[in-house]
């Protein structure tokens, strides 16, 4: 009889992708999906995250909730693993307070975790292994993927910025480049698979520096060229390295979809020197101008935070200010979040709560207002749909366009992984609906 897995995943796209690693792992050594509830596996697996603490409370929440489900099953294995166990004295402090979990370890040694396995199926006591450095590269291509028609690829590890409210590179280590030619024979197979839309994933990956030298968008040539239809994306870019040369590749590239997530985190110059971001406002918005000069059609998402240490309302509204201007196509709105060990949760001036959540609302007001501006303009257009899923709900397919509007639309046959064209007819907040107008003639 196999045994089961669940796992649950916090944080960003790059904790996804290291979770269905995860779960080649745990393929790999006999498990299988736990179809029913996540307390019935056999194995539970937790990839955390640290980068706010709302996300390393709601883990720590349900880390603790199988506590009881433990002592009735205790053959059952709870792993914790992520960036969350890779601050310094978690693992120790995690194991004190939940005793009962079975294997901790952190981000500089998922792809060990099959060995960690094996360890503990060896022996009663936990297996606790945190490495304090990274290590190497991991080149291998973990062939097990959960988002068809979409795929991640890793392109780079860690972090060199230290902003100061970030404890990334602290968790993540250095910045590591991934091999280019392991990088197009990963992401050459996944197309001949059938996968439909690659993104690039990196802490900033516009610093993608491999021994070989070639640059990031040297890279998107490289892995466009001589390809068909299919979509690349890519994230996360840091505007201190956003520059001419990445934007003649978008312009050049049609594969390259015209949306960049380019956060801004805020438009006060004070603020930003403070975050050691290496950017002024007035910077990020000529370089947004100037993408959207040489790549027409262009839309630009971002990141933005309110509430850093010392923030005033001129500060805040200077942020209000650089969002007209920019005129986003969406944006990721968060509270600043206190973190040990990183600069800023050492500044004067922490903000108080009640002020953090009234600016949020207001940042929210004119985000969501903005964003609905851009989905109305869809009223009455054609778009394309990578069609990704069917929600059995609504009886709908659903898919993205390739500036990341979910589109949902009826259809007789199963167009999943294919591009298709719809009509909308309607338009809420970032959702799209409508009738499929044809299948795009390039699904091939």
């Amino acid at each position: 009889m196999s045994k089961s897995y669940h796992i649950v995943t916090y944080g960003c796209q790059m904790n996804v992708h290291e979770s269905e690693k995860l779960a080649g792992i745990l393929r790999a050594n006999g498990y299988t999906e736990e179809s029913g509830a996540p307390e019935e596996a056999d194995i539970v697996v937790f990839n955390t995250c640290c980068i706010r603490e709302n996300a390393e409370n709601h883990a720590m929440g349900n880390i603790g909730a199988l506590k009881k489900i433990k002592r009735a099953r205790p053959d059952m294995l709870i792993a914790v693993g992520g960036c969350m166990m890779q601050q310094e004295g978690a693992a120790q402090r995690l194991r004190k307070k939940f005793p009962f979990v079975d294997i901790v370890f952190g981000t500089h040694n998922l792809d060990d975790f099959g060995a960690l396995l094996t360890r503990k199926a060896a022996q009663k006591k936990a297996v606790v292994e945190v490495p304090a450095h990274e290590g190497s590269v991991c080149e291998e291509d973990f062939s097990f993927r959960t988002s068809y028609p979409n795929a991640w690829v890793n392109i780079m590890y860690g972090c060199n910025n230290f902003c100061s409210y970030c404890i990334v590179p602290y968790v993540r280590g250095r910045e590591r480049s991934r091999d280019p030619e392991h990088i197009l024979r990963e992401v050459q197979g996944l197309l001949a698979k059938g996968y439909r839309e690659i993104t690039l994933l990196g802490q900033n990956v516009n610093s993608y520096a491999p021994a070989d030298g070639t640059s990031f968008p040297q890279l998107l040539r490289r892995i466009c060229e001589g390809q068909g239809k299919f979509r690349l994306r890519f994230m996360t870019s840091n505007p201190k390295d956003f520059g001419e040369e990445l934007i003649a590749a978008l312009a050049d590239l049609p594969q390259v979809c015209n949306l960049v997530h380019l956060p801004v985190q805020a438009g006060s110059d004070r603020i930003l020197k403070l975050m050691n971001r290496h950017y002024t406002a007035r910077e990020y918005l000529e370089k947004v101008e100037l993408l959207r000069k040489r790549v027409p059609g262009c839309e630009v998402s971002t990141d933005i935070m309110v509430g850093f240490p010392s923030e005033t309302e001129e500060d805040f509204r200077r942020t209000l200010e650089l969002v007209k201007a920019a005129d986003f196509s969406s944006a990721f709105t968060f509270v600043y979040s206190r973190r040990s060990g990183t600069r800023a949760a050492e500044m004067e001036g922490q903000i108080p709560e009640e002020v953090q959540k009234e600016r949020i609302m207001r940042l929210v007001e004119l985000v969501n207002a903005q964003t609905r501006e851009k989905s109305r303009k869809y009223l009455g257009k054609t778009v394309e749909i990578l069609c990704e899923d069917h929600d059995e709900k609504r009886g709908l397919y659903l898919g993205r366009d390739e500036y990341g509007r979910m589109g949902y639309f009826k259809s007789t046959a199963d167009p999943v992984g294919r591009f298709v064209k719809i009509k909308v007819e309607d338009a809420s907040g970032i959702s799209l609906y409508g009738s499929i107008v044809q299948e795009s003639g390039e699904n091939k």
